[in-house]
């Protein structure tokens, strides 16, 4: 799998003139890539004002994702302010290059920061297959919980957070990353925004790709980079194979509002 993360600045609030500066910077990938990974709330940053802000599915940053995906030949996913049925998402999309698509809704809130009181939490987890890997799809405040990203019985062989995680914060961001990585036996991938938002808030960045045991393969604070980095998934297995503690892990299930998901 050759995946392809962009920390970049945002535009607040400027879904239009976010799209064009990560369609400048996809056309910048310098070789073929299977994933192309953006941040959290890629059009706008991390911005409350849903009404003004949302989207339906199938509109603007939809479809151009569809282009990026066509035109790359690479799977693009990145969450967008959704609206759906009169409610408001923080929503993941994951394109397909044949248009086909599946959507990821944050499940965790981030309640310090009022969300729970803008957006609908989801209660789906998403496992995708894409080029013989099994991708679970998580959105920033999602990382801090680790039931809900528990990779019972290999469910998953990546796990990706998609982020807007604040420079204050970076210290939890980086430990949890190799933690999450350790403790369900697989790749972990964390993408996160660079800059200043128009509340104040200062981003460094640290995205990071980890692999099953904690290293860290990448990692770059504050600057803007387009990193692509192919993951061997037969090391993978070999390590599951010598280090099988999946084996042991305990049985549980999540009861959400609506229905129990495992």
């Amino acid at each position: 799998m050759v995946i392809t993360i962009i920390q970049s600045e945002l535009y607040w609030q400027n879904p239009a003139a976010n799209r064009a500066m990560f369609e400048e910077k996809i056309w910048q990938i310098d070789q073929p890539t299977d994933l192309i990974v953006l941040p959290e709330m890629f059009t706008t940053g991390f911005s409350m004002s849903v009404q003004s802000l949302a989207e339906p599915m199938n509109l603007t940053t939809h479809k151009w994702m569809q282009q990026m995906a066509a035109q790359t030949g690479a799977v693009v996913t990145g969450s967008f302010i959704c609206v759906d049925k009169g409610q408001y998402f923080n929503r993941l999309l994951w394109v397909q290059p044949d248009g086909t698509y599946d959507y990821y809704d944050k499940r965790h809130l981030f309640r310090m920061a009022e969300e729970h009181h803008s957006y609908t939490a989801g209660e789906r987890l998403v496992v995708k297959e894409w080029k013989g890997w099994k991708i679970a799809p998580f959105i920033c405040y999602d990382l801090r919980f680790p039931v809900w990203s528990r990779n019972l019985h290999q469910a998953y062989d990546l796990a990706l957070y998609v982020a807007n995680w604040p420079e204050a914060r970076r210290a939890p961001w980086r430990t949890l990353l190799k933690a999450r990585a350790i403790e369900n036996l697989s790749y972990v991938v964390g993408v996160n925004r660079v800059g200043k938002d128009d509340n104040g808030i200062a981003y460094s960045g640290d995205s990071a790709i980890v692999d099953f045991k904690g290293e860290v393969l990448f990692e770059k604070t504050q600057d803007e980079i387009i990193h692509t980095k192919m993951l061997d998934k037969a090391a993978l297995e070999r390590f599951r194979e010598k280090f099988p503690a999946h084996l042991d892990a305990d049985e549980f299930v999540i009861a959400t509002h609506n229905s129990v998901e495992r």
